[in-house]
């Protein structure tokens, strides 16, 4: 049997799946690649941002389960598995703490200035205490915009900060939301009422664009915001570029763009309250070894003729 991943994958997954076969990893994740490797592969494991096609999965005429690192399966094209009647197994949930975790450092770094006082003390730059402030979170409003897994762990690390909390779910449990003391609102709502928000949707055709250059004239100045979600779920840099620019943003922190790898030639990389990260906020050491376990469980059930705990496509087993 051939497993074939499309980046390099945790120890953890290749204990449980090596016996089922020889796994190799993409050298690239271009369609042409993927394809010609599919060929007679019975198990794709896609990481990263690798596009699982019509076309690749037609060429796996063998294929039996894809596995996903993570919860994002828009780069997955699920009517055709489907349609073939192969699983899509993924892992809800798996990082949903190292999400929220990283979330709340961005928070922090960006309102306490962590990186720009770090900077004024290694230059000697000792007196610029006095020539600014930082800002505070007890008191203030935090929106999460997507209330799942995720969002609900962001709602449990804030709530000792003291602060007032938010949420913009159409699907949230609202059972969840009054455990948190959290209060659901509209999307307006939210950016009329927030001081910091915290993007954490799915993306959907409903979601793409959601924050835009017309919903963020609501924004009250000097907010923050934080994507943690997709690049996709933001219609543009030149959005948040003139959002920081004329002080409806006192900051900003993305670690996901469209396209990834981000084009950094954008001049919004150059602005000093634009902080990023390359899409490496699940990745701690407990959350990629929780993620490659479930998923590499997943797919040895789907092996051994089991059901899958978490499929994105159960009809397939009907």
């Amino acid at each position: 049997m051939k497993i074939l991943a499309t980046a390099p994958i945790d120890q953890t997954a290749v204990d449980i799946l090596s016996p089922y076969g020889e796994i190799i990893t993409a050298p690239d994740d271009t369609e042409q690649t993927l394809i010609q490797l599919a060929s007679d592969a019975e198990v794709i494991v896609v990481r990263g941002v690798a596009e699982i096609t019509e076309g690749v999965i037609e060429a796996a005429t063998r294929l039996k389960v894809i596995g996903r690192t993570g919860v994002g399966i828009n780069n997955i094209d699920i009517a055709a598995a489907t349609a073939r009647r192969i699983p899509v197994v993924f892992t809800p949930g798996a990082n949903s703490r190292a999400v929220a975790e990283s979330a709340m450092a961005f928070i922090l770094a960006l309102s306490k200035r962590i990186t720009y006082w770090d900077q004024q003390t290694k230059t000697d730059q000792w007196d610029s205490r006095y020539d600014s402030i930082n800002d505070d979170l007890e008191g203030e409003t935090l929106g999460i915009i997507g209330f799942g897994n995720i969002g609900q762990q962001l709602a449990r690390l804030a709530a000792p900060f003291d602060m007032k909390l938010l949420a913009c779910d159409p699907y949230a449990n609202s059972q969840a939301a009054d455990e948190l003391e959290v209060e659901l609102v509209s999307l307006d709502q939210l950016l009329q009422r927030s001081r910091y928000l915290s993007l954490h949707t799915t993306l959907t055709p409903e979601t793409e664009g959601m924050i835009n250059a017309e919903n963020l004239q609501q924004l009250r100045p000097g907010s923050y915001l934080i994507n943690l979600s997709r690049g996709e779920t933001v219609d543009s840099l030149d959005t948040i570029l003139q959002a920081l620019e004329d002080g409806r943003l006192a900051g900003a922190g993305f670690d996901v763009f469209a396209p990834e790898p981000a084009d950094i030639s954008h001049p919004i990389f150059k602005h000093p309250n634009f902080l990023t990260a390359p899409h490496v906020a699940s990745l701690t050491h407990k959350a990629i070894d929780t993620i490659h376990l479930w998923m590499a469980n997943d797919i040895k059930a789907v092996l051994d003729g089991e059901t899958p705990k978490n499929s994105v496509n159960p009809e397939v087993f009907e």
